[in-house]
């Protein structure tokens, strides 16, 4: 998703909540700043329903929560929020949860042109204080490409790079799957021609 920063003031977390409920669109907040989410390219939409679908029957009737780009996260020990692509959370304490989860052990993001640097930067470092997170996976929507940055058991973070024909591993929710799985069928265009169209 596309994130551009609102011209309002500074809101309070409670403010922000009243405010975005009355909002015909998703605002993610950072640091008392909301940003308008808008929407992405069919390749974005169609890699994000592969994710959730193939998610869903792997985690099957589980304890797990899979969440779609409607999923806000809030960020460890801060009051910021996010909307990602794709989220999973098995942690008990996001059960009694309504407007948020705040323990995904996976994250995925299917980038774009105009969001790919803050995915991998800003973003990143926001998500990777959670103590809870363990993938955090970057999904290109123009090639076939998917970048997994994985958190060690010593808390080092590694960053697996991913091409076609690779077999990819999720050590968060056990899963391993074909990189062709997520990517069959999809025209790849390259960020040029995505950066011409918008």
């Amino acid at each position: 998703m596309i994130a551009a920063k609102e011209n309002s003031p500074q809101l309070t977390p409670k403010e922000y909540f009243a405010w975005e409920e009355k909002q015909l669109h998703k605002h993610e907040y950072i640091e008392g700043q909301v940003y308008a989410m808008s929407g992405g390219s069919v390749n974005h939409a169609r890699i994000a329903i592969r994710f959730i679908t193939m998610f869903d029957a792997h985690l099957g009737t589980g304890n797990c929560i899979i969440g779609n780009s409607d999923l806000r996260i809030k960020m460890v020990n801060a009051e910021n929020y996010t909307y990602p692509d794709i989220s999973v959370t098995c942690d008990d304490r996001d059960k009694t949860s309504t407007q948020y989860i705040t323990y995904p052990s996976l994250i995925v993001e299917v980038l774009s042109p105009s969001t790919e640097a803050y995915d991998r930067g800003g973003k990143f470092r926001l998500y990777a204080n959670n103590p809870v997170l363990q993938d955090y996976l970057l999904v290109s929507s123009t090639s076939i490409e998917i970048d997994l940055y994985h958190k060690k058991e010593n808390g080092e973070w590694i960053i697996i790079n991913y091409k076609e024909g690779d077999m990819i591993e999720l050590k968060s929710i056990n899963l391993t799957f074909a990189i062709a799985q997520i990517y069959r069928g999809l025209v790849m265009t390259n960020d040029t021609e995505i950066a011409q169209q918008s």
